[in-house]
């Protein structure tokens, strides 16, 4: 299993918060907002900020479970429940 963040900020912003906050998986960075768009995580382009989305992904491809809103706080523990 792997686990990857997406974020809209640049290699920096989020080498920057991975330290500050100890965060233990890889960040990508979506500046151009393409990886948003496809996912539903922005409307446009010109949006500043994701939402806050997650996707179990299986090892095929296909998405598994689709979270449209999470709760930083609560949603591992919910993915855990689930897997």
């Amino acid at each position: 299993m792997k686990i990857l963040g997406i974020s809209f900020d640049t290699v920096e912003e989020n080498a920057a918060f991975a330290k500050k906050f100890q965060f233990p998986f890889p960040l990508l960075c979506d500046t151009d907002r393409k990886i948003g768009l496809a996912y539903g995580a922005c409307e446009s382009v010109r949006d500043e900020h994701a939402k806050r989305i997650s996707y179990v992904i299986g090892e095929d491809g296909n998405i598994l479970q689709a979270y449209p809103k999470v709760d930083a706080a609560r949603h591992p523990q919910e993915v855990l429940e689930k897997l």
